[in-house]
C-alpha cells in the first residue's frame, strides 16, 4: 500500500501549467490513493476540484478540510455539499464523515478537520485576526465578541468526532494513520524552523484535538499513530509520545506539490517526506 501526502494546495490560485505538474508528480508516484490535509480550494469551487483530482488520476483521494475550503461559505453548507459529493464519487472520502478505513492487516486510516481553536497560547493579547473571520459565514453572522467561544465549540466537537473514531479501532490495528488539517499540538506548529508563540498559536493549533491525541497514546501504547496536518506552509516533525508522531507539510501558493509518501509494508507505517523537514 502506497500513499501520496498532500496539503494546501490552494487550487482556486493554482495555473494551468501547475496543476499539470502537480498532477504528473503525483500520478508518477505510482501510488494506491491520496490523502489531503485541507486548504483544497475555496467555498464553491471545494466540490468541482475534488472531481477534478479524482477524474485525473482515477485513484482514491482520502481528504479532510481546511479553514480556507469554508471561505464564502459556512461550515455545515460546504460539508454538506461535499458530503454529497463523495456520495456521487466513490474515489472520494471525507473522513470527517467516515468511520475508520481499513488500509491494511493492521493500519487503520482516520481524520477530521480539526480547527485552530483558541486553547493554546493567549488568545486575550494576541494581534491576529485571520480573513476566516471575514469570510466564512459562521463567524461573519456572530460577531467578534463571540468568536473565541465559536472556535472552540468547533474545536471541542472536531475532538469530540476524532475520539469517536480512536475507540472504534479495532485490538488487532497496530498502526493508526490521522489526518487533520491544524497542528494539534504547538511542538508541530511550524513557521520558519520555529514553533508558535502565545501570539500565533491560538489561530495555529488545534488544542482539543492534541489532547483527545494526547490520551489515546497514552492509553493505547500498543497503536502507532502517525498525524498528518497543514496550515502552517512551513514543515517539521515533532514526536510527541514515543507512539505518536505529527508530520506537518510545508506549501506555497500558487505551486502544489508532493510533500510525501507514505508506505505500508510487513505492518509497518513510513513517511517518507520529499525535501526537508525540521525535528522538535
Amino acid at each position: 500500500m502506497l500513499l501520496v501526502w498532500t496539503t494546501d494546495l490552494h487550487l482556486n490560485s493554482v495555473s494551468t501549467l501547475a496543476w499539470k505538474k502537480w498532477i504528473h508528480k503525483t500520478a508518477s508516484q505510482g501510488a494506491d490513493g491520496i490523502v489531503i490535509t485541507g486548504d483544497i480550494s475555496e467555498g464553491d469551487d471545494v466540490v468541482r476540484q475534488l472531481h477534478r483530482i479524482a477524474d485525473a488520476t482515477g485513484i482514491p483521494i482520502y481528504f479532510v478540510l481546511g479553514n480556507h475550503d469554508f471561505y464564502e461559505s459556512s461550515l455545515q453548507a460546504t460539508r454538506h455539499d461535499v458530503i454529497h459529493a463523495c456520495r456521487e464519487h466513490e474515489q472520494l472520502h471525507y473522513l470527517t464523515d467516515l468511520s475508520p478505513i481499513q488500509l491494511t492487516p493492521t493500519t487503520h486510516l482516520l481524520g477530521d478537520d480539526g480547527w485552530a481553536d483558541a486553547t493554546v497560547g493567549d488568545y486575550e493579547t494576541s494581534t491576529i485576526r485571520l480573513n476566516d473571520f471575514d469570510r466564512i459565514d459562521d463567524f461573519k453572522a456572530s460577531g467578534k465578541t463571540a468568536w473565541k467561544e465559536q472556535l472552540q465549540q468547533i474545536g471541542a466537537a472536531s475532538a469530540k468526532r476524532l475520539q469517536a473514531k480512536l475507540n472504534q479501532l479495532p485490538p488487532d490495528a497496530q498502526q493508526v494513520l490521522v489526518l487533520t488539517h491544524v497542528p494539534p499540538f504547538r511542538e508541530a506548529c511550524w513557521y520558519e524552523g520555529k514553533t508558535a508563540n502565545d501570539n500565533w498559536a491560538p489561530f495555529f493549533v488545534s488544542g482539543q484535538v492534541g489532547k483527545e491525541l494526547m490520551l489515546f497514546s497514552q492509553q493505547k501504547p500498543e497503536y502507532e499513530l502517525t498525524v498528518l496536518c497543514g496550515h502552517t506552509h512551513h514543515a517539521g516533525i515533532a514526536r510527541l509520545t514515543p507512539n505518536l508522531i505529527v508530520h506537518t507539510g510545508a506549501a506555497a501558493y500558487g505551486h502544489p506539490d508532493v510533500e510525501g509518501i507514505i508506505s505500508m509494508r510487513s505492518g509497518n507505517l513510513q513517511v517518507n517526506v520529499i525535501g526537508n523537514q525540521i525535528s522538535g
